[in-house]
């Protein structure tokens, strides 16, 4: 098997887009436009913005982010290509996201998925991520799922 890294990448590099690109086609493809509230890729490259790739071998196979807003965290840009979807590496990244959000004191992790994403959602009421309304700039949407995990 490759060696797996999850290290902090800058989202411009041809690889973080070709799968931003990938992830985007994808979340087009099941829900419509105003229920995707995607993140730019200078976005990511915002100072309160970590932005972090899993690598196999020379691979990106997978990235997320974590949006720093002070009183709590948000995961963005969420993504494992689906050939190497069930190999652990969703568990890994959110792990690694969770680890960066407590170090900078972070009570709460938050994220918007979708309904048409039975694998995240899974994935999040696995590690402890909890259903709750709405939070930020999200409205309540048909198409949305809202989930929390306290970091404490």
């Amino acid at each position: 098997m490759q060696s797996v890294s999850i290290q902090p990448s800058d989202p411009t590099t041809p690889g973080a887009i070709r799968l931003i690109q990938q992830l985007d086609a994808y979340l087009n493809s099941i829900y419509p436009p105003e229920s995707n509230h995607l993140m730019s890729v200078e976005a990511l490259r915002q100072p309160h913005v970590q932005f972090l790739t899993v690598q196999m071998g020379k691979q990106i196979v997978g990235c997320g982010a974590l949006v720093n807003h002070g009183d709590y965290g948000e995961i963005k840009r969420f993504f494992v290509l689906p050939e190497f979807r069930g190999m652990q590496l969703g568990q890994q990244l959110l792990q690694a996201l969770e680890t960066r959000a407590m170090a900078l004191n972070l009570p709460y992790l938050r994220l918007e998925t979708g309904v048409s994403q039975p694998e995240a959602l899974g994935l999040f009421a696995k590690l402890g991520y909890q259903q709750r309304g709405p939070f930020g700039q999200y409205e309540a949407d048909a198409y949305s799922v809202f989930v929390e995990k306290s970091l404490n």
